[in-house]
């Protein structure tokens, strides 16, 4: 729901299926909502999608696991076959952290966070951004994490 960002520059829309009353979930749509952003819980029509430049996948996190349920099962084949660009943050949704999904969701773009992940291997869109330039150099030494060097003060770098 960290969506609020996207407003400079973008006229977002949050799909948010599964609205939790636990903290600090309310606090987030509230903030959402009182920044102008359109929230639903159910995607737009195929043909509705049409209308948006990019779609942002942020469904699951990286520790989903097993077959998708509803109402989701509906949701990810949607941006599977859509031909508006999906950007998909961390782990594609639907995709296992170390497997990917070849025949799931290939999203035209990868933000990775922190590191990438082991199914990045499977990654074959356009563009792979990572974003995380806060690794301490002890934690990327200790788990042999090959992290490029970002130029000057950038925050993300195309990998």
């Amino acid at each position: 729901l960290h969506a609020t960002w996207l407003c400079f520059g973008f006229k977002p829309f949050v799909v948010y299926p599964k609205q939790p009353a636990k903290h600090p979930f309310p606090a987030l749509l509230h903030q959402v909502r009182s920044m102008g952003i359109g929230v639903t819980e159910k995607l737009p029509s195929d043909l509705d999608l049409q209308k948006y430049t990019c779609i942002l996948d942020a469904v699951f996190g990286f520790s989903f696991k097993g077959s998708l349920r509803a109402p989701f099962d509906t949701i990810i084949p949607s941006l599977v076959k859509t031909s508006v660009p999906v950007a998909s943050i961390d782990v594609p949704s639907g995709w296992d952290v170390e497997q990917g999904s070849p025949e799931g969701l290939q999203p035209d773009i990868l933000i990775s966070l922190t590191a990438p992940k082991l199914c990045a291997r499977h990654f074959k869109g356009r563009h792979h951004w990572l974003g995380g330039r806060f690794v301490p150099p002890s934690l990327a030494v200790k788990h042999n994490l090959q992290l490029p060097d970002y130029p000057a003060s950038e925050q993300v770098i195309l990998i």
